[in-house]
């Protein structure tokens, strides 16, 4: 019996990798989306303001993932102190990247929170055990190079925006590693709770410092911001469902595509030329750890492509490495922690 072209495996792949790539792709548009919002909130408010109101709006989005939890236990943490550092890796996180959107043009923001992968490729070595050969210590230093290109130290001042974006880029990756590192070791309702909580207790307590009033039209922005994220990780989770990580993770780039078109439109933003150079060695090298790591044999824990779910991690939405974790079952990333755990 001769079988149809449509159900030969290639034809399959080959289908849901086109199709998961399509649905990453609105996904960072999405995202981008999300991120002019809080750029514009961003020139009126304080990050702490918004982010207050982003997670008081993203609650009953969190509330209706997690109906489908039905594990009989309750929320303390199995390991307090990986979770306390990834909870307080997040807030600064969400706060640093708030920051460095409200006061960065959006494409050189991109930039330096492209650093991610680079970051944690490095921090991948002590807290997993990973080991980079020769090839992915050369992109990782070309990945910096072009780090410092954008950032042209010595030529242009430094701002605190700067920093607020390499820490940023920093805070995200820690906290993904440690979601790597604990694997099943703690319960994906805890992770996805803890630093939203934190984000609402610490932003609420410092916000009547900076509270401004916000019409109706600003409090709209608002809960569109905590809309478009949501939105943006139930995409992205169907783009990981209907292809391989190796597929969807580079699509995270096109973010500063919608960046350079976003800026252009909304806040007269033209790319620099060091901006445009140091981004293209960022992706460059980025784009060419994920290929090594997706080779087979190439690396034990495969650090960026099991961990970076390709938005930084604020603790105002869904995690969606977390989800994908809860959704996935055994085969997860998260379902597989290195042999000290």
């Amino acid at each position: 019996m001769r079988s149809s072209p449509r159900s030969t495996p290639d034809a399959g792949v080959l289908k849901g990798g086109h199709a998961g790539a399509v649905i990453a792709l609105l996904a960072f548009g999405v995202f981008a989306t999300h991120d002019v919002l809080v750029k514009t909130l961003g020139a009126t408010y304080s990050p702490v303001q918004i982010i207050f109101f982003s997670v008081l709006f993203g609650f009953p989005v969190v509330t209706i993932a997690l109906l489908g939890d039905r594990t009989d236990a309750n929320l303390r943490p199995r390991h307090p102190g990986w979770t306390v550092l990834r909870t307080a890796a997040t807030v600064v996180t969400g706060l640093c990247a708030f920051y460095a959107f409200s006061v960065l043009p959006l494409a050189q923001t991109y930039a330096i929170l492209f650093a991610a992968p680079l970051i944690i490729t490095l921090l991948a070595v002590p807290m997993l055990g990973e080991t980079i050969r020769l090839r992915r210590v050369i992109a990782v230093i070309a990945g910096f190079i072009g780090v410092m290109v954008v950032l042209q130290p010595g030529a242009n001042p430094l701002s605190l925006g700067h920093l607020a974006a390499l820490t940023a880029a920093t805070g995200s990756a820690l906290a993904a590693l440690i979601v790597r590192r604990l694997g099943n070791g703690e319960r994906g309702v805890v992770l996805l709770l803890y630093p939203m909580a934190a984000n609402f207790v610490v932003m609420g307590a410092a916000l009547p410092f900076v509270y401004r009033p916000m019409p109706a039209l600003d409090l709209g922005m608002v809960a569109a911001v905590a809309v478009m994220g949501a939105l943006g990780t139930v995409l992205i989770i169907h783009a990981y469902r209907r292809s391989e990580a190796g597929v969807v993770a580079p699509m995270q780039y096109s973010q500063i595509l919608w960046a350079s078109a976003y800026g252009a439109i909304f806040f007269d933003e033209r790319p620099e030329a060091n901006v445009v150079l140091g981004a293209a060695i960022i992706i460059g090298s980025g784009i060419y750890i994920l290929w090594r790591e997706g080779r087979p044999k190439a690396s034990f824990t495969r650090p960026v492509l099991r961990t970076l779910h390709l938005r930084q991690d604020t603790g105002t939405l869904p995690r969606i490495g977390i989800l994908l974790g809860r959704r996935r079952g055994p085969e997860s990333p998260l379902a597989n922690p290195p042999p000290d755990v």
